[in-house]
């Protein structure tokens, strides 16, 4: 099993008992699943990797995946920011499909 096979699952069985679902799109999801190991590797932490990260761990909890805006774009838009996290009706595609406007402050002195 890969690695990003193996991340997948591991996320899947947290993340669904929470009611977050990964997206349906499986490319996508394998990509998104490659930046957060790279930006493991990179930076100690897996970060969002929609986002720029500033390599410290404080600056960045925000946008440690989960970030902690997933929480209101998922209610609000049925899916997160990156797309990685959906809610079951945007995969069912029982929600319109718009695009999650960025909830992250402007990068200023973190």
């Amino acid at each position: 099993m890969t690695d990003t096979a193996n991340l997948y699952k591991t996320l899947q069985n947290i993340q669904e008992a929470l009611g977050y679902f990964f997206n349906k799109n499986k490319e996508q999801v394998e990509s998104l699943l490659q930046g957060l190991m790279t930006n493991k590797e990179r930076y100690g932490y897996m970060s969002c990797p929609c986002r720029l990260a500033s390599g410290e761990k404080e600056k960045d909890r925000d946008i440690i995946c989960p970030c902690v805006y997933r929480e209101p774009d998922v209610r609000e838009y049925g899916s997160c920011y990156c797309g990685l996290y959906v809610d079951s009706d945007w995969n069912e595609e029982k929600r319109a499909r718009v695009h999650v406007p960025e909830r992250r402050p402007p990068f200023i002195k973190r």
